[in-house]
C-alpha cells in the first residue's frame, strides 16, 4: 500500500472529480482518501466514526481542503487539526474557491501550510495541482511522525 496519501476534502462531487483527474493527467500516483465534510474529515485523521479501525499510522502526505463543507467549514477542521498534538504539523492546503480576503487571513491565522484558489480553467487547475505535488508530495520534507 503507498503510504504517501492524499486525503481531500471537498463536497463538491464536480470540483472533486477535476481534482481527482488532474492528479491522474499529471501522472500522481499516490492514493487519494476523499471524505466530503469537515467531520468526516476529522473522523478520518483521527480514526473514528465510521472511519474507526483505519490504520491510523498512515498519515496522509498532504490534505487539500475546501473551505466551504458541510457540517464543520475547513476552517473549523483547520482548528481542530492545529489543536491537536497528532495532527498539529500535518500539511493543510487550503484549496478554495473563495476570494475572500477574511478567509485567507484566517486560514494562515490558524496555521494554513497554503492557500491556493482553483482556477475556473482546467489547464490552469490541472497545472496548480501538478505543481502542489510537485511541492508537497515531492520536494517537501515532512515533519517527523509523531506516535
Amino acid at each position: 500500500m503507498n503510504e504517501r496519501v492524499i486525503l481531500l476534502v471537498e463536497d463538491n462531487p464536480d470540483d472533486e472529480a477535476l481534482t481527482v483527474r488532474a492528479l491522474k493527467k499529471n501522472n500522481i500516483l499516490n492514493e487519494v482518501a476523499v471524505v466530503r465534510d469537515g467531520v468526516e474529515a476529522l473522523d478520518y485523521l483521527f480514526g473514528e466514526g465510521r472511519h474507526a479501525g483505519r490504520d491510523k499510522s498512515v498519515v496522509p502526505q498532504v490534505v487539500l481542503l475546501d473551505l466551504k463543507l458541510p457540517k464543520l467549514d475547513g476552517l473549523g477542521v483547520l482548528r481542530r487539526l492545529r489543536a491537536d498534538p497528532r495532527t498539529k504539523l500535518l500539511p493543510v492546503v487550503l484549496l478554495t474557491s473563495s476570494n475572500e480576503e477574511q478567509d485567507l487571513a484566517t486560514g494562515y491565522g490558524l496555521g494554513a501550510n497554503s492557500y491556493v484558489r482553483k482556477p475556473v480553467d482546467f489547464d490552469q487547475f490541472k497545472d496548480a495541482i501538478r505543481q502542489l505535488s510537485l511541492y508537497w508530495l515531492v520536494l517537501n520534507e515532512p515533519p517527523p511522525r509523531r506516535n
